[in-house]
């Protein structure tokens, strides 16, 4: 079985972009504004320096910031919608798929 892909090195490029080189040899630039949502993101957003602390955690080959926030580097190599959104916003293919989510 194939390893995973992981994070090997970022970069901050400007705003909330950053340049990200996984474990593959794919190099990708990434607007991270929209994987940053809830209170654990919250002082990134509000404090680019804090934003620019981006370092990646060579065990779990991710990005991850002082405060304890990091992404799922699967979500950012394949390009996925962040967690958030679907928790927000539920697709809704068919009538018989939509379940009570109470």
């Amino acid at each position: 079985m194939p390893r995973p892909v992981r994070i090997r090195a970022v970069k901050h490029v400007h705003a909330f972009i950053v340049q990200l080189d996984f474990t593959d040899g794919t190099k990708k630039e990434i607007d991270l504004l929209p994987y940053l949502h809830g209170p654990i993101f919250e002082p990134l957003r509000n404090d680019p320096r804090m934003f620019q602390t981006v370092k990646v955690d060579g065990r779990m080959g991710t990005i991850v910031w002082a405060n304890g926030a990091d992404i799922d580097p699967d979500v950012l190599y394949k390009g996925l919608t962040p967690a958030w959104m679907d928790e927000e916003i539920p697709v809704k293919t068919q009538p018989s798929e939509i379940r009570d989510q109470r």
